[in-house]
């Protein structure tokens, strides 16, 4: 790795320089690439190709209203079982190859003189609740002081956040940022601004909440040192801490541990491109630069990031070192952080399918259908699960006849194996994985998650929704709900 960059500290920089570091902040990435940016929804052929099939459908529904409605039907059933197939598929490569072990040893092996500059961003926004722990978490990490820069973005009109990070007390390593208020509101345009002051070879993003495991950075580094120098990002595990504060909290947990746990590592044995967690993603700086950095106009600029690393021609690695989070445990809290990751899925397939034949080339055919089936198949599917539940509960009510016609029998069966078997396999998969993990304790969430299903979709329904009306809008998601768990090894000297 390259030595670090020597950048402007933030607390003697010019204003001038601000002001440069806050119009790249933003408009950076769509200057320099517009076709990858979320701040046009639509571009070049996507609005002409929508609105053509949008007239087409309604063609089809004055001319022939039943055969369009059984087609449909057929191939939102197509959907349903390549998808579940293609998860099935991953969670089996998943369960073969599992993330990059790294040992105590191996960690601590690297001499701190070898180790490279790192530069934690955290940002936080109206969290005064959680912004204090953040020292002491970062007091836990076992990296050379010297070699760490921790930059605590702020908003700077976030005045009870600001108050509550000083309040907490100084740190050697901590530098507070404060981010000039300007629109788009979001958190990658807080981690672009905080990019401007970085001076790591490696960046990384914690929440404020977050409780990284002491040795990430030196796995990391250690990952770094022995992968093809094509993998630019490694992924660290995300896990809840309060997994038995109530059902939604178990729920959660369960299905993190999935997802960190399986799947993604199934992703990365695959080569397939890995969309990004919130936190704990450490990227190399050069490439950063390279790609763009973070799109403050994608609400989850994680997803979106991902996706471009491999878009470029790079790959993500996945660590098996843990950060530990707080699961959401407010229903309404839940869905306004769910929906905004539905939208943000569909606004990363947006971006990225506007140039499908250089993404097909870069990322191959299997990994072009994954990308389509889990970005735009995710938030489509959650949504059609509503339809197709009004229309069995319909048909459990009443068999109206409307029903059975819609549903021919060459629509029928396999309708009726999707239904029996995906969701067979969406909750075996969830009971194998907490089964692996040693997590019995949340077998009553693993056994009742079709109830999250529906919570799932309520979301989903809501984030497309959002798409239209307000594509940018960030819903803000409160931490702090859960007191937050006291660990054995705090403090621990760096």
């Amino acid at each position: 790795m390259s030595a670090g960059v020597d950048r402007p500290a933030p607390d003697t920089c010019s204003e001038a320089d601000r002001e440069l570091a806050l119009y790249r902040a933003i408009n950076g990435l769509r200057e320099d690439d517009p076709l990858n940016s979320a701040s046009t929804p639509l571009v070049g052929w996507q609005r002409p190709v929508l609105w053509a099939l949008l007239l087409i459908l309604v063609g089809c529904v004055i001319a022939a209203p039943m055969a369009t409605a059984v087609a449909l039907i057929g191939i939102c059933t197509l959907g349903y079982v390549v998808t579940m197939l293609d998860r099935v598929m991953i969670f089996r490569q998943g369960l073969a190859s599992r993330a990059i072990v790294i040992s105590d040893e191996e960690a601590l092996a690297i001499r701190d003189e070898d180790l490279p500059r790192y530069t934690i961003l955290v940002p936080a926004y109206n969290e005064p609740e959680v912004v204090g722990d953040l020292i002491g978490a970062m007091a836990r990490l076992r990296y050379p002081p010297e070699k760490l820069q921790v930059l605590l973005l702020l908003e700077a009109d976030d005045d009870v956040t600001i108050a509550a990070a000083r309040a907490s007390g100084e740190s050697d390593i901590i530098t507070i940022v404060l981010v000039p208020p300007a629109e788009p509101r979001t958190k990658p345009k807080a981690c672009n601004y905080g990019l401007h002051f970085t001076t790591g070879d490696i960046v990384t993003i914690y929440d404020a909440e977050d409780l990284p495991e002491p040795l990430q950075l030196r796995r990391v580094v250690a990952t770094f040192a022995q992968l093809p120098d094509d993998v630019v990002c490694v992924q660290a595990k995300l896990k809840y801490h309060n997994g038995h504060q109530n059902l939604l909290t178990g729920w959660f947990t369960a299905e993190y541990g999935l997802w960190f746990g399986y799947l993604l590592p199934g992703m990365m044995r695959t080569t397939a491109p890995i969309p990004l967690g919130g936190t704990s993603n450490h990227l190399l700086r050069s490439v950063l630069d390279e790609i763009g950095a973070w799109d403050p106009f994608n609400v989850t600029e994680d997803a979106d990031l991902g996706l471009r690393i491999a878009a470029s021609g790079y790959r993500t690695a996945v660590v098996d070192s843990e950060t530990l989070e707080e699961a959401n445990s407010d229903p309404i809290n839940w869905i306004r952080q769910r929906s905004r990751w539905y939208k943000g899925y569909l606004q990363t397939w947006l971006v990225h399918i506007r140039r499908p034949r250089q993404l097909l080339r870069t990322i191959g055919l299997r990994s072009f259908v994954r990308f389509n089936l889990v970005l735009a198949g995710t938030p489509i599917i959650a949504v059609l699960n509503l339809v197709f539940w009004f229309i069995t509960m319909t048909w459990f009510l009443g068999q109206p006849a409307l029903v059975g016609a819609v549903f021919p029998p060459y629509i029928y069966f396999p309708a009726l194996v999707a239904l029996i078997l995906g969701n067979g396999a969406t909750l075996y998969m969830n009971l194998i994985a907490l089964r692996e993990d040693d997590r019995s304790d949340l077998l009553v969430a693993g056994l009742t998650v079709p109830l999250f299903w529906v919570m799932m979709s309520v979301a989903a329904a809501k984030g497309c929704y959002q798409l239209v009306r307000s594509p940018s809008y960030w819903e803000k998601t409160f931490h702090g709900l859960s007191q937050r768990p006291v660990l054995e090894d705090e403090p621990a000297a760096p």
